[in-house]
C-alpha cells in the first residue's frame, strides 16, 4: 500500500529547460530521477501532481507525463487512479559499489563479482585517443578491443582498449575476459610499466552509451581515460572507459 505522506517540495530557483538541446521531458526525467536517488522524494512518498510539477517547471502537462512515463518504465514510481503517483523504489544502500581507483595498486585489483564481455576486436589501428598527458612514443599499430563489464546482471562500464599490436599475441582470451585494462597490460610477459596515468571527466550519456549501459539518455556517466608506457618508452595502451554515474564511487586518501 502506498503511503499517504505527500513529499514536500523545497523552495528552489526557477527551472530553466531552455539551456540544453536535450528534449525537455528527458531533462525533467533526469531531474525527477535525481530527486528519488537523493531522497527528496522518498520510497512510499506521494509526489506532486502533474499540475503542480507543470507549474513548477513551466511546461505543459503532457511534457510532465512523458517524463513520468520514463520513471514508471524504470520501476521508480507507480501511479494509482484517483490516488496519485508514489515512489516505488528507493536506491539500494549498497548501490555505489563500483570504485574508480586512484592509485596503482588499486587499479591492478580485480573487481569481485565482475564479468567482462568482449564486444569486438579490430587490428591494424594507427590512431588512438589522446592519452591523459603526452606520454611515450606511439606504437606503429594498435589492436582496438571493445569490452563491456557486468556485475549482478547489470552493465557498469563500456571500454575501448588500444593495445600495441605487437603484444596482442601474448594476451589470451582468458586475460580479455578477466583482467582490467592496466592489469592486462602489466601482466604481459616481458612488459614492465614505467609510467601510467588516468583522467576522469563527468558527463552525460549519449544514445550509444545509454544503449550499451542500459541507461536513460542524458543520465550521468564518468569518462575515465587511462594510458600506460612500457620500459622502452612505448605507449602500449590507451583505454577509454565510460562508467555508469549512478554506481561509481571515487575514494582518494588525502593524508
Amino acid at each position: 500500500m502506498p503511503s499517504a505522506t505527500k513529499s514536500a517540495r523545497p523552495a528552489a530557483p526557477a527551472i530553466d529547460l531552455n539551456r540544453s538541446a536535450v528534449s525537455r521531458y528527458i531533462q525533467l526525467a533526469t531531474l525527477f530521477r535525481r530527486r528519488i536517488e537523493q531522497g527528496t522524494w522518498r520510497n512510499g512518498d506521494q509526489i506532486p501532481t502533474v499540475d503542480e510539477l507543470a507549474a513548477e517547471c513551466g511546461v505543459a502537462r503532457a511534457t510532465i507525463r512523458q517524463a513520468l512515463d520514463q520513471l514508471e518504465a524504470e520501476g521508480l514510481i507507480e501511479r494509482f487512479r484517483a490516488k496519485g503517483t508514489f515512489v516505488r523504489t528507493a536506491p539500494a544502500a549498497n548501490r555505489l559499489w563500483c570504485e574508480v581507483e586512484t592509485d596503482w595498486t588499486g587499479l591492478l585489483r580485480s573487481r569481485e563479482g565482475a564479468e567482462i564481455e568482449v564486444l569486438g576486436e579490430t587490428p591494424g589501428v594507427t590512431e588512438t585517443p589522446a592519452p591523459p598527458v603526452e606520454m611515450g612514443t606511439k606504437a606503429p599499430r594498435y589492436t582496438h578491443i571493445r569490452r563491456r563489464h557486468w556485475r549482478d546482471g547489470q552493465p557498469f562500464l563500456v571500454a575501448d582498449l588500444y593495445l600495441d599490436e605487437r603484444l596482442r599475441s601474448k594476451v589470451t582470451a582468458e586475460d580479455l575476459r578477466g583482467k582490467t585494462a592496466l592489469k592486462l597490460a602489466a601482466s604481459i610477459p616481458g612488459v614492465r610499466i614505467s609510467d601510467a596515468r588516468q583522467t576522469l571527466t563527468i558527463g552525460t550519456a549519449d544514445i550509444e552509451t545509454a544503449t550499451a549501459l542500459q541507461l536513460p539518455l542524458n543520465a550521468p556517466i564518468a569518462h575515465v581515460r587511462r594510458a600506460a608506457v612500457d620500459q622502452r618508452g612505448v605507449l602500449i595502451l590507451v583505454a577509454d572507459g565510460i562508467y555508469r554515474g549512478d554506481v561509481v564511487r571515487i575514494d582518494i586518501k588525502l593524508r
